[in-house]
C-alpha cells in the first residue's frame, strides 16, 4: 500500500502509537517532514529513548502533540513549548500500561518481511510492540528487509497488519565510544566482584557498557537484560556466557552486532525483561545500572542534570529493586565520582533534583573509580561514611561537613 493510506490515519482525536528505541520506523520520519500537516490534530505516544530516538515530530506542526515516559534531547524545545508531555514511569509501569491502558486507533511499527508462516519479526526491538499491536485499532508497518529477523521472539502475523509499506532503508544502530578512564576503573571493579553463574543486566551508561567487557573470565552468565550492547558479543567470544536461557528486549550497536544479537538471544517484551513476577523468579542477578548522582543517604537520581529533565527512570528502578531481593543478587550503580573536569561531585549531601529516582531501601552497591559503598543493611552513618570514602579525594572533607551538618538538623 501507499504512504498516502497510512497518512489517511492521522485523524484528528486520534492517539497514534509509534515504535520507539530502536524499532522507530525510519521512513515515518521522512514521511511526516514532507507532510506536517497530518500531526495537525492526532496525538502521537511512544517510548522515545535518549541515545536512540533524535527526530521531534513535535516540531513538525505547532498543533502537533507527542507523549512519552522519557526526555530525549531533541525532544526538549517541544517540551519547553507544551507539545511534548513526559509520564513519568519505570519500564515496568509503562509496560502494564502498553498492555492494559487505553487502546491506540493506530500503532505504527516497524518489521522484517513475513517468514515462511506468514510471521514478521519486530527484529532488534521487541519491549512495547507487541503489547500494543493485538490492542490497536489498525495496525501500520514499514517492512524492512535490511531488518535483521529475530530467531527467538515475538512477530505479528502478516496478515494482521492492515496498512503494509516497504520500506528497504537503514535503521537505528548506535556507536559504544571506548570507556573512558573513570569508566574502565570502574568496569574493572564491577568485574572483580560478578560471580560466575550470574544472571547479568545493564543498562545505559558508559560504565555499565564497559563492565559487560570485562566479564570475560567468568563462566555460565546469564543475560536477563532490558538492552543489550557491543560487549555482549565479547562475552559470547570468550565462552563467559551458559548454553542457553538468555532474554533482552532490545539490541544497541553497529549493524553487525544487532544481526548477531538476533540470532543470539531469545528477545521478549517488556512484561517479560521488566515485570515484577518475571523479575522475581531470577536468581544471582546482579544488576548494573547508573546514576547522574546518587546521595548521602543512598538515594539515586537518573532523571535530571542541573535541575533540569534530560532521561526518565527507565528500567533501572525495577532492576534495583529485583536485584536486592534477587537470592545471591546485588544491585550495582556504577557511576565516576565526578563530573565537569573533577569540579562537581556525584556523590552529593543530597539530592538537589525534585525527585528521587531509586529510593534509599532499593539502592545496594555503589561503585566510583575510587571503590564500592556496600548500603544493604547500613545505618545513616554507615551509609554516609560508606559513601564519602568513594567520592573524589578533593571533596571527601565537604562531605564530611555537609553530613555533620545535617545530622544536626536530624
Amino acid at each position: 500500500m501507499t504512504a498516502e493510506a497510512l497518512l489517511a490515519e492521522f485523524r484528528p482525536g486520534r492517539t497514534i502509537y509509534v515504535q520507539g528505541g530502536v524499532g522507530e520506523p525510519l521512513a515515518l520520519r521522512a514521511l511526516l517532514a514532507a507532510a506536517p500537516q497530518a500531526l495537525d490534530g492526532p496525538s502521537l505516544i511512544g517510548c522515545f529513548l535518549p541515545g536512540m530516538n533524535d527526530f521531534d515530530y513535535a516540531a513538525l506542526n505547532p498543533a502537533a502533540r507527542v507523549g512519552c515516559f522519557m526526555l530525549p534531547p531533541a525532544f526538549r524545545a517541544s517540551f519547553e513549548a507544551g507539545r511534548v508531555s513526559v509520564t513519568p514511569m519505570a519500564y515496568s509501569q509503562i509496560a502494564a500500561t502498553m498492555a492494559h491502558g487505553p487502546a491506540p486507533d493506530v500503532a505504527v511499527l516497524q518489521v522484517t518481511p513475513p517468514d515462511a508462516e506468514g510471521l514478521c519479526s519486530f527484529g532488534p526491538c521487541a519491549d512495547f510492540a507487541p503489547l500494543v499491536w493485538p490492542r490497536a485499532g489498525k495496525v501500520a508497518a514499514f517492512i524492512n528487509p535490511s531488518l535483521p529477523r529475530a530467531a527467538r521472539g515475538p512477530a505479528i502475523p502478516r496478515s494482521a497488519i492492515a496498512i503494509a509499506i516497504e520500506a528497504d532503508g537503514p535503521f537505528i544502530t548506535g556507536v559504544e565510544a571506548p570507556p573512558a578512564p573513570d569508566q574502565a576503573a570502574i568496569a574493572a571493579i564491577v568485574a572483580g566482584l560478578v560471580p560466575d553463574r550470574a544472571a547479568i543486566q545493564t543498562g545505559i551508561g558508559g560504565a555499565p557498557a564497559a563492565a559487560v567487557g570485562r566479564l570475560t573470565g567468568r563462566r555460565g552468565l546469564v543475560v536477563r537484560s532490558g538492552m543489550v550492547t557491543e560487549g555482549y558479543r565479547v562475552l559470547a567470544k570468550a565462552g563467559a556466557l551458559a548454553e542457553g536461557g538468555h532474554i533482552t528486549g532490545l539490541a544497541l550497536g553497529s549493524a553487525e552486532f544487532m544481526a548477531w544479537a538476533c540470532g543470539a538471544f531469545a528477545f521478549a517484551d517488556a512484561t517479560v525483561t521488566h515485570g515484577p513476577a518475571s523479575l522475581a523468579a531470577i536468581e544471582r542477578l546482579w544488576a548494573i545500572n547508573s546514576a547522574l548522582e546518587v546521595d548521602l543517604f543512598g538515594q539515586a537520581n537518573v532523571e535530571w542534570q542541573a535541575g533540569r529533565l534530560v532521561s526518565g527512570l527507565g528500567g533501572a528502578p525495577d532492576f534495583a529493586r529485583a536485584a536486592k531481593r534477587s537470592p545471591g543478587g546485588r544491585g550495582v550503580l556504577a557511576l565516576p565520582a565526578t563530573a565537569r573536569g573533577g569540579t562537581i561531585s556525584r556523590i552529593v549531601p543530597r539530592l538537589a533534583s525534585p525527585t528521587v529516582s531509586i529510593p534509599r531501601d532499593d539502592t545496594d552497591l555503589v561503585i566510583t573509580e575510587h571503590g564500592v559503598a556496600d548500603l544493604r543493611g547500613a545505618s545513616l552513618d554507615a551509609r554516609a561514611r560508606s559513601l564519602i570514602a568513594i567520592a573524589a579525594p578533593e571533596h571527601r572533607e565537604g562531605l564530611d561537613r555537609a553530613w555533620a551538618e545535617m545530622k544536626r538538623e536530624f
